[in-house]
């Protein structure tokens, strides 16, 4: 995967970073080098996030790509020398936000939590109030509760919050989605 054009895969934006994530989705035993354009700290942060083991410039030299290859069957994460700190502070500064995020989430009550994993389903404030058994009214409420509590004002911005946080939404099936331990 490279850091290209996004593309369209099963009507969603698909670049080569969401490939990365999609692959260790479904197959965790397969490892993955993102041959990128261009060396971005930024974007190799992200990579390794998603599950990425290696980085490299499509300029690099065919001996390079070979080692990290190897290097990768090896369980060795590679990055060229030159992206390390600005990897570190990217992953440093994720992890502050996330932090900052769980933080502000923790402060919610349960029902509260549970309307903001409605809303980053995408549930409108009348399916929530179906969903969970409430007036909209009610809703309407808790919606404007959550938004202050996490200190924004929309709720897209609600929604991006939860997700650094770890929230996920709430299981359109029925129950709450957990992967791992931790909220889908």
């Amino acid at each position: 995967p490279h850091g290209g054009p996004a593309r369209a895969v099963n009507g969603r934006v698909a670049d080569g970073i969401w490939l990365v994530g999609a692959v260790r989705s479904t197959q965790p035993g397969v490892r993955t080098v993102v041959l990128a354009e261009r060396d971005d700290p930024r974007r190799a942060a992200v990579a390794l996030q998603a599950g990425a083991s290696g980085w490299v410039a499509k300029d690099c030299s065919l001996v390079r790509l070979l080692a990290v290859i190897r290097g990768v069957l090896r369980e060795e994460t590679h990055l060229p020398p030159a992206l390390l700190t600005g990897v570190l502070r990217e992953l440093t500064a994720a992890r502050k936000h996330r932090t900052e995020s769980e933080r502000l989430v923790e402060s919610l009550t349960p029902r509260e939590r549970e309307v903001l994993r409605c809303m980053v389903a995408g549930l409108g404030r009348k399916a929530v109030a179906e969903r969970l058994f409430l007036s909209p009214h009610t809703v309407r409420t808790h919606m404007q509760n959550v938004l202050g509590k996490l200190g924004v004002h929309s709720t897209l911005a609600a929604v991006a919050l939860a997700r650094r946080a770890g929230v996920g939404p709430v299981d359109l099936a029925g129950e709450i989605v957990e992967r791992g331990g931790q909220l889908a």
